[in-house]
């Protein structure tokens, strides 16, 4: 069991690894041993996440979402197995805990009378601007 929040738990069995060779430094090491982690999450099918945490999650993961709703994270920052798993799966529980935090709620507000003051100034400041630096031939003649 995988502990997100205090109140949030992920079984361990909804989460799949695949080791797949990696590219980048290693040497000869890396045409022999798969250290990169390919970690697939179903956010569809998991009953360990509320469904509002389900909705948000999906909007955080774009681009790492499949069409069948499984969450792709690949790790290969590290020539081991067990530090890319780790990685793997700590980035899952970041982007799950950020998924947890409830949005704010914003409130409708509108700009005082000052402010709508002090833009209709400057509006009228920079029309002034603008009037002195329009070319009318008849006064250069």
């Amino acid at each position: 069991m995988l502990r997100v929040t205090p109140s949030l738990v992920i079984d361990e069995k909804d989460l799949i690894y695949d080791f797949i060779h990696s590219s980048g430094p290693g040497g000869q090491n890396v045409n022999k041993v798969a250290t990169a982690v390919q970690l697939r999450f179903d956010v569809q099918h998991t009953t360990s996440l509320p469904e509002e945490v389900k909705d948000r999650l999906v909007k955080l993961a774009g681009s790492r979402l499949t069409g069948q709703g499984e969450i792709i994270i690949e790790a290969k920052r590290y020539r081991s197995q067990v530090k890319n798993r780790e990685d793997a799966t700590r980035r899952l529980l970041t982007l799950i805990t950020q998924a947890s935090e409830k949005p704010k709620v914003r409130r409708k507000t509108r700009p005082s009378v000052s402010a709508k003051a002090a833009r209709v100034s400057e509006k009228k400041r920079r029309g002034v601007t603008k009037k002195i630096r329009k070319y009318l031939p008849e006064e250069w003649e």
